[in-house]
């Protein structure tokens, strides 16, 4: 029996979408588990920052005289970080809690006494630790998402992702007005 020659070149071009699809929906499962991977090194790094900040707000609050105003922008930040539903609320949750942060430690430079007990400078050094650690978790995520996006953007995955539902991802951008010191007034 004499085979097509049709036929033959039919079946090669199936396995190959075969192959093709079978890869690239694998390669793009794998990069959005990256992506979710490194969320969650951010979200460790954030939540190691939201244990420590009670601490750190407990020891200020003990030896300054601190703006109600202050404290009640470093809890509502810390609450809507832990009520957040996804990743976009948990990341304008960061931002309002960063700027809150800043605050409170611009407030804290006017009172020497306090910068000079041994709580409230480890509880300094290990708040700078988690800071350092975040921007890295933070880099470590947007270069994924930056890896992931272009593959869900570029042809001929771009195909793929839109039959299977794989949605660019959102950076983790600086919080707008970040560029700015924070004012502290203690008039």
């Amino acid at each position: 029996m004499k085979r097509s020659p049709l036929l033959i070149g039919l079946l090669v071009v199936g396995v190959l979408l075969i192959g093709w699809l079978w890869t690239g929906y694998n390669s793009l499962v794998t990069a959005r588990g990256a992506v979710e991977g490194d969320w969650a090194q951010v979200e460790t790094q954030y939540q190691r920052r939201f244990d420590l900040v009670p601490n750190l707000v407990s020891t200020v609050r003990g030896a300054a005289n601190l703006e109600q105003d202050t404290l009640t922008q470093v809890t509502a930040a810390r609450t809507q970080w832990q009520q957040a539903d996804n990743r976009s609320e948990q990341i304008a949750a960061a931002e309002g809690f960063e700027s809150a942060l800043a605050r409170l430690l611009v407030t804290v430079e006017a009172y020497p006494q306090l910068q000079a007990t041994q709580a409230f400078r480890d509880l300094m050094t290990q708040l700078e630790g988690t800071e350092n650690r975040i921007a890295t978790a933070r880099r470590d995520y947007n270069q994924t998402v930056q890896h992931f996006n272009v593959m869900v953007r570029r042809f001929p995955r771009n195909i793929l992702a839109g039959l299977f539902g794989f949605d660019p991802e959102a950076f983790f951008d600086a919080a707008e007005g970040s560029e700015t010191a924070p004012e502290v007034n203690f008039e």
